[in-house]
């Protein structure tokens, strides 16, 4: 059972990429997800040319991300600024191994690297 207020660990996520990228006209890419461990909400990581996983966290207060990426189940707790020891959330608890980094494919720009954030 979790005890830690901001997190759900039965949200779903809300799917295998980066919400407000894949919305867009063209889409967006992202470097890394990050998932909302309160609603489940995917967003692209603090590297990502749009950062839609902090601003996720600006406009609702959730302040708890796990990473979304396969192999890694760390969590950021965007108030404290530091690594935060939370509970296993619903799966999926990454997005697809096929999925390509960056991602999603074929709106990753060629000069990539050279694009993301520090």
């Amino acid at each position: 059972m979790n005890d830690t207020p901001g997190i759900n660990p039965d949200a779903p996520p809300s799917g295998t990429g980066c919400v407000e990228c894949l919305a867009g006209a063209p889409p967006g890419w992202w470097f890394h997800l990050r998932r909302c461990a309160q609603c489940g909400h995917i967003g692209c990581c603090d590297n990502s040319p749009s950062q839609h996983a902090r601003l996720h966290h600006e406009a609702t207060g959730h302040r708890y991300i796990q990473s979304f990426e396969p192999g890694e189940d760390w969590y950021w707790d965007f108030r404290t600024q530091d690594y935060y020891q939370g509970p296993a959330l619903a799966p999926p608890r990454h997005h697809p191994a096929d999925q390509p980094v960056p991602g999603p494919q074929g709106a990753v720009p060629d000069n990539w690297a050279q694009l993301l954030h520090p």
